[in-house]
């Protein structure tokens, strides 16, 4: 008979993070990975900026303060309660490379993405 584990009571103690994945270690024994790709700011983060993480309330979340990025445990384990997720037969965009995310050259006005906001 499978056992419920409530996942609000899971707290990580380990966390590693490359280009396609996230892997997070549980306290009680498990891991959990997820594609990095459901979160578009470690997607574009270098990989510096994603090992520079830190725990948030003991292990109930991680940071990336140079990425403004905070992720909860329980997201992890149940995200069609915290994500939007991309539809099965969807596929992400791909990634531009690296030397194509710079900032938009000068003279270029950056478009803003937020509603109300007019673009000159």
């Amino acid at each position: 008979m499978p056992t419920l584990v409530d996942s609000s009571e899971a707290l990580a103690v380990g966390v590693s993070c490359s280009d396609d994945a996230l892997a997070v270690v549980l306290d009680d024994g498990r891991t959990v990975s997820v594609p990095v790709v459901w979160f578009p700011r470690l997607l574009n983060a270098t990989p510096k900026q994603r090992k520079d993480w830190e725990f948030i309330g003991g292990g109930i979340g991680i940071h990336w303060e140079a990425v403004d990025e905070d992720i909860s445990i329980a997201s992890l384990l149940r995200p069609d309660r915290f994500m939007r997720l991309p539809n099965p037969g969807e596929q992400p965009a791909p990634r531009p490379p690296r030397s194509n995310r710079a900032a938009p050259p000068s003279g270029r006005k950056k478009r803003s993405s937020r509603l109300g906001d007019k673009l000159s």
